[in-house]
């Protein structure tokens, strides 16, 4: 260990760092974990409310009202806090922090946070459901799609024997 005081040693003089340019920082952090498959995401804004059916192909982030159906397969759709949803949902992934009213429909997976509410039946491949978190309705986990001939899958037709 070295000591300062002590005669004779001298302190290793650590090479500088060479500067690092500074990162700018994004204005907007999207709600979501992971980036939409496209990379964009339409925001429905505190102020909106829409009447109508919404489809499209890129992630949506509720914040205002809904009502009628959401249709984006593919793709996430995020209801954030102050998000009211009266309609039924079609995506990749389902994420609720706000209110919702109506069936959803998930290829992937349906989370319901803690300060989520959602009435209506859920068919997903997962499911989510925090502590906290309200749900009423029915669940119909679906297994991802199986390719015929890969080995779980079920075969397509099964040859029984026919009477004589």
């Amino acid at each position: 260990m070295w000591k300062p005081n002590q005669p004779g040693s001298v302190a290793p003089t650590p090479a500088p760092e060479p500067p690092r340019p500074a990162q700018p920082t994004p204005a907007f952090e999207p709600p979501s974990r992971t980036p939409a498959p496209t990379g964009e995401q339409a925001t429905i804004g505190k102020g909106l409310y829409i009447k109508g059916e919404i489809t499209g192909s890129e992630s949506l982030f509720i914040d205002g009202k809904v009502e009628g159906s959401i249709n984006l397969p593919g793709n996430r759709v995020t209801v954030g806090r102050n998000g009211q949803v009266a309609a039924n949902i079609t995506a990749r992934e389902i994420v609720v922090l706000g209110k919702v009213r109506g069936n959803v429909s998930a290829t992937d997976r349906v989370d319901i946070r803690a300060e989520g509410s959602l009435s209506g039946d859920v068919a997903a491949a997962r499911i989510s459901i925090e502590d906290g978190a309200f749900f009423k309705g029915g669940i119909d986990i679906r297994k991802p799609d199986a390719k015929p001939g890969t080995p779980g899958s079920a075969p397509a037709a099964i040859d029984a024997p026919k009477p004589v």
